[in-house]
């Protein structure tokens, strides 16, 4: 029997690295939720289950490892190439992770208030 290369991968690179991206947004946004209690300023607080995945998958996407992900890094993909500018908040050309959490924040709270318009127009 012959296996096929991408049997056990049904979906696209560029599939793959947008549901990474999006995992990525939407854990950090949930990791930092639930990281939100003040810790004692000598202690930083443990990462969460959704921070570690999170980093993670920051650190798979960038290919050269340098802490931050390129245009070039995402230029393959359409969904994280739209995003790139949003959460390029320096505007330096590079995406952190500290930017990706914020952006995860920004994220959260307007999929949180389309949801709430979407309910309050239901009503």
């Amino acid at each position: 029997m012959v296996r096929m290369a991408n049997s056990y991968f049904p979906l696209s690179l560029q599939q793959r690295a947008a549901g990474l991206l999006c995992g990525l947004v939407l854990l950090t946004a949930c990791g930092l939720t639930l990281a939100q209690t003040p810790a004692a300023p000598e202690a930083a607080a443990p990462l969460t289950k959704g921070e570690i995945k999170a980093r993670r998958d920051f650190q798979l996407l960038d290919f050269n490892k340098d802490g931050k992900l390129s245009r070039t890094e995402v230029a393959l993909f359409p969904r994280l190439a739209a995003a790139f500018d949003t959460a390029d908040t320096d505007k330096d050309g590079f995406v952190s992770f500290e930017e990706v959490e914020v952006f995860a924040v920004q994220y959260r709270a307007e999929r949180a208030a389309k949801a709430a318009a979407e309910q309050a127009d239901k009503k």
